[in-house]
């Protein structure tokens, strides 16, 4: 134990709350990049409705349902509606070369660490999380919905 006088105990104690409190704070709310290592907070809420997809490049079904995803976002921008696209757990190298070749009109994001998948409590990919105009979840699903409109344009 250290030897120190009260008040620098205090001290010490001060500081480390505000170490620990902080550094709490700043997982709380994941912060991402997206490819081009631009900061995308997808916890803020803009007023729009948004569609977050998780994914990885090594799952088939992700492949399949990102497919999907891209071929219906041009429709899905149109009626107000967020994409973002959000790789769990893969260096930005892997996800750029697995985009590579690929014209995907989405917004690209990477949890590297997993925060993000920890704050939605993803259990599985591929995940569609809709969140409503407001910032709440309101639908959670493995395959995209196709009563999107229905769930976020209410």
């Amino acid at each position: 134990m250290l030897n120190l006088p009260k008040r620098g105990m205090f001290l010490l104690s001060a500081v480390l709350f505000l170490v620990f409190s902080t550094v709490k704070a700043a997982c709380a709310e994941p912060v991402l990049n997206d490819l081009q290592s631009n900061p995308v907070d997808i916890s803020e809420n803009t007023g729009r409705p948004r569609i977050l997809f998780f994914w990885t490049t090594w799952c088939p079904y992700c492949r399949s349902e990102l497919k999907v995803l891209d071929g219906m976002y041009p429709q899905i921008k149109k009626e107000g509606i967020d994409v973002l696209a959000v790789n769990i757990g893969e260096p930005g190298y892997k996800v750029e070369k697995f985009l590579k070749g690929r014209s995907l009109g989405i917004r690209v994001l990477l949890d590297r660490y997993g925060r993000a998948s920890d704050k939605y409590k993803i259990r599985g990919v591929p995940t569609y999380i809709c969140v409503g105009s407001d910032g709440q979840v309101v639908s959670v699903g493995h395959v995209f919905p196709e009563d999107y409109k229905e769930i976020l344009l209410k």
